[in-house]
């Protein structure tokens, strides 16, 4: 086996994650598929290149040397990627989405400002995955939202900029669930509760989960995983789960929105785009344009208008006149 652009990454990845399982879900495969692929490597490599502990992994001698090779290796290839962009830019603006609340809103407002151009819009279901395929070439911007304190790792030649610094987290429910009622609901009360999550929650959504029900006293039991919307809906009108909600979603049939008491979970929405593909200016109106997407559902929950009012820290910048 020679080794390939693929086990470069994988072991960067390795590395950044500093476990085998967050670094499997980073890279969108299973982790007995990654620890097999990491024997392979360290099989060409001859030898060991990270040491299993208790808390993780760490890189050995061998390892080190290793991974400065592949981040030069890697580095070139972005940096070959993004002078080959720059030559010859992609007629169209490609946008990948995690599946945001202002998505929904986000390509009326791109043919808005950007009537000039073609927008392709592509919504994915992992952050990882989106970072990724952006510095691989394939999208020229990205959108996606990180939890509490997890930052998603993003490719060299690219820049970021964020959104919405700040939202609460809210729990949606059944509207026959006993705390239906409730103006706002402490995360001690949904112990033992069926929580449904995404099937690929690699935001920081999940490890945040639990740190605040770990904080409240209890373990989430984190059960359904499904990609369907109206899915998702429907199992928690039935009263079979319930799910943690960006404060801008809307209501639907048989479910409520509730805030939790201390806000123990927040998100912030950020934007990040490869220079040598997306202009100044284009950056810019595209930033504009997911404000504006955002600003029409704060009205959708009275209780996420009052917070997002008392906070105009938070607000995006949009005082200046379009470019």
């Amino acid at each position: 086996m020679k080794l390939e652009l693929r086990h470069l990454e994988a072991v960067c990845r390795i590395a950044e994650a500093g476990s085998l399982s967050r670094a499997a879900k980073r890279l969108g495969v299973s982790q007995p598929a990654l620890s097999a692929q990491l024997r392979r490597i360290e099989r060409v490599a001859g030898g060991e290149l990270f040491l299993r502990g208790r808390h993780g992994v760490e890189p050995t001698p061998l390892g080190e040397f290793v991974l400065r090779k592949a981040r030069l290796v890697l580095g070139e290839m972005d940096a070959l990627a993004a002078g080959a962009r720059a030559i010859a830019p992609h007629p169209s603006l490609r946008l990948g989405c995690i599946l945001l609340v202002l998505v929904d809103r986000l390509l009326g407002e791109l043919e808005r400002v950007l009537a000039d151009q073609d927008i392709h819009v592509t919504v994915e279901h992992s952050a990882t995955t989106l970072t990724r395929q952006l510095g691989a070439g394939r999208y020229d911007a990205v959108l996606y939202g990180e939890v509490n304190d997890y930052e998603v790792p993003l490719p060299q030649g690219i820049t970021a900029r964020t959104l919405i610094p700040k939202e609460p987290f809210c729990v949606r429910l059944s509207a026959t669930h006993p705390l239906a009622g409730r103006e706002r609901i402490a995360l001690a009360e949904l112990a033992g509760e069926p929580w449904m999550m995404l099937v690929e929650d690699d935001d920081g959504g999940p490890e945040a989960l639990v740190a605040a029900c770990a904080k409240a006293g209890f373990t989430p039991l984190l059960r359904h995983r499904v990609t369907d919307r109206k899915m998702h809906y429907d199992l928690i009108a039935a009263g079979r789960a319930i799910s943690l909600s960006q404060p801008t979603a809307p209501t639907t049939e048989g479910t409520v929105l509730r805030p939790l008491v201390g806000d123990p979970v927040t998100g912030r929405i950020r934007i990040a785009w490869n220079r040598a593909a997306v202009s100044a200016r284009q950056a810019e109106l595209l930033y504009r344009a997911a404000a504006h997407a955002y600003l029409t559902n704060v009205d959708n929950n009275s209780f996420h208008r009052a917070w997002w009012d008392a906070r105009p820290e938070l607000h995006p910048t949009l005082d200046d006149p379009e470019p």
